[in-house]
């Protein structure tokens, strides 16, 4: 699939390696983010609308997302390339379920999920790969079912790479991720920019779509 096997390597030694701070840094990240909270509210009343149905947060870090995901009534799960991280999140939501695993290559059959949530995942994708999780989240997903993803978005700029503590990650034009989006069968419903607040480097971008049948 996607991923190269020295990439994915790399990525999860470097978030084993910070996931304890991490998890301290991320841990009340929403109280003050409510355009973050609203963007997942109305992906949940989407994927709701639709019936009951897993979703699947692929990225899933420490499980913050996860967890909100079903404080707002959704059958959610995590998925995380970082053994540590997937610990982390199984001690701090015991109630939930949390699997170590690449999103890249899903240990899931087709149609088995109602919605996936990328919450920054892909950041970390090689841009020549994306395309390629986008058809790994639409074999993944029943006809009509709903994928979130949040990036850092290019503010007018083309593609570009760049360096964070942990492993090198791209910011997307909102346009060009909605076209790789759309060539892989999912339609979009709308999208959200976000400014950075105090303390961010960068505009924060949403894009809410459904697969096509």
């Amino acid at each position: 699939m996607a991923g190269s096997s020295e990439h994915l390597s790399a990525t999860t030694e470097a978030y084993d390696r910070v996931a304890v701070a991490y998890a301290e840094i991320v841990r009340d990240e929403f109280a003050g983010l409510p355009l973050d909270r609203a963007v997942l509210a109305a992906f949940a009343e989407y994927v709701q609308t639709g019936g009951p149905g897993l979703v699947a947060e692929l990225g899933c870090g420490p499980g913050r997302v996860t967890a909100h995901l079903r404080d707002l009534g959704l059958e959610a799960f995590g998925v995380d390339l970082s053994p540590v991280m997937i610990d982390l999140a199984r001690k701090a939501h015991p109630d939930l379920r949390f699997e170590v695993g690449s999103m890249d290559a899903l240990d899931l059959a087709e149609g088995a999920l109602r919605g996936i949530v990328s919450w920054y995942s892909v950041i970390h994708a090689p841009a020549q790969d994306v395309a390629s999780y986008f058809a790994e989240f639409r074999r993944v997903l029943a006809p009509e079912g709903c994928l979130l993803v949040a990036f850092f978005e290019s503010e007018g700029d083309p593609l570009t790479r760049y360096d964070t503590s942990v492993v090198p990650a791209y910011r997307w034009p909102i346009d060009e991720l909605a076209g790789l989006a759309a060539e892989a069968g999912f339609v979009e419903i709308g999208r959200m920019l976000r400014e950075p607040r105090a303390g961010e480097r960068y505009r924060r971008g949403h894009l809410l779509m459904r697969r096509s049948a």
